[in-house]
């Protein structure tokens, strides 16, 4: 048996990563290795929680002086696309936390190199770890609602602070420089990049946000995407300022013979066509290994030398990031922008 993949962490600013060295650190063939982080207490929190002692300060200096296989990267979004850029250049698998960036640019620019380099590239968008959805992305490439026409997804909480988020992914994600907006990069991406992975690149976006009840903020706490393709049009919700969670993380798909709705945090997939117009509760299978978590999903692509599809592939993270780009700038100047975006948005 070879020996295990050998992963540095780069950032450990985004919540998501705790979960995500869990999953690392239950996979047998893949062991945590190296963290760079700036902030003291990040550090010796990873230590105490996952026994982790080769810590840095500075990322340069991990990605020196390590022997490494791959990274994961949790820093904020600005940074985040640096980070992997600069993997990439070393010949590092990279997996980065949603969304890919925080510009279209630095996407762009995280593509290439990874591209350039030929190595593995993954978007962890964490809904895909959710049996309902895996198993509705089956029954939808299986063509069991028809030809798909609308795709809806709703991400909505009272506010980072409110959930409960930390001190340091509060601080850059209510800052549009380092998050590349406000709810709208944080949550309008998700149906951005489900929508794009179900019907590619829309041909035009809208939106509208603003902030309707944290004036304190320097970004807006809700947004609207739309995306209109020939034959389909989705929307994407962003919301910080809900009570509850009713209506939630409940993608809603549409196709010309059936409608899927994920309900329950991905633990419930709902039916609905000619026999059954009110839906039905599907069975939903249990994820197999391989695909169950980040951790399994990214080990198996690097062994495999495959590149990531589908949800978490970077062509799909790619478009997601062009989609909120366009959006952005059209709830700035309220109008619709054609895609894709003209090459100086790369620069």
């Amino acid at each position: 048996m070879s020996n295990p993949l050998r992963i540095g962490v780069l950032g450990l600013t985004h919540d998501h990563v705790w979960g995500n060295l869990q999953a690392l650190q239950a996979c047998t063939d893949a062991e945590l290795v190296a963290v760079a982080e700036p902030h003291q207490a990040l550090r010796d929190h990873v230590r105490q929680e996952f026994g982790c002692e080769q810590l840095y300060d500075d990322y340069s200096d991990m990605l020196d002086n390590e022997t490494l296989d791959a990274v994961y990267v949790f820093s904020d979004n600005l940074r985040g696309a640096e980070l992997g850029t600069l993997a990439a250049e070393r010949g590092l698998h990279i997996l980065i936390e949603k969304p890919m960036a925080s510009t279209y640019a630095g996407a762009a620019q995280l593509y290439g190199a990874a591209r350039a380099a030929g190595v593995v590239l993954m978007i962890n968008w964490p809904i895909l770890w959710w049996p309902a959805v895996q198993h509705a992305l089956q029954l939808i490439n299986a063509g069991r609602i028809g030809q798909v026409f609308q795709v809806n997804y709703r991400s909505a909480h009272g506010g980072p602070r409110e959930l409960g988020c930390s001190t340091y992914f509060a601080e850059w994600l209510y800052d549009p420089r380092r998050n590349g907006a406000g709810a709208l990069m944080d949550y309008c991406c998700y149906g951005a990049a489900l929508t794009c992975a179900l019907l590619g690149l829309p041909a035009r976006v809208s939106a509208v946000s603003g902030r309707l009840f944290k004036p304190d903020l320097p970004s807006e706490d809700n947004a609207v995407l739309v995306m209109q393709h020939a034959r389909a049009i989705s929307t994407s919700t962003a919301s910080w300022t809900q009570s509850g969670e009713m209506t939630s993380y409940e993608p809603m798909i549409y196709g010309t013979t059936g409608t899927i709705m994920v309900r329950n945090h991905g633990s419930e997939l709902w039916l609905a066509n000619d026999e059954h117009p009110n839906g039905i509760a599907l069975e939903v299978p249990a994820i197999p290994a391989g695909s169950r978590d980040t951790a399994e999903y990214f080990v198996r692509h690097i062994r495999a030398g495959e590149q990531v599809r589908g949800l978490c592939s970077p062509e799909v993270g790619l478009m997601a990031q062009e989609v909120l780009e366009a959006g952005i700038l059209a709830a700035a100047e309220e109008r619709t922008i054609s895609l894709p975006l003209p090459v100086s948005f790369l620069q």
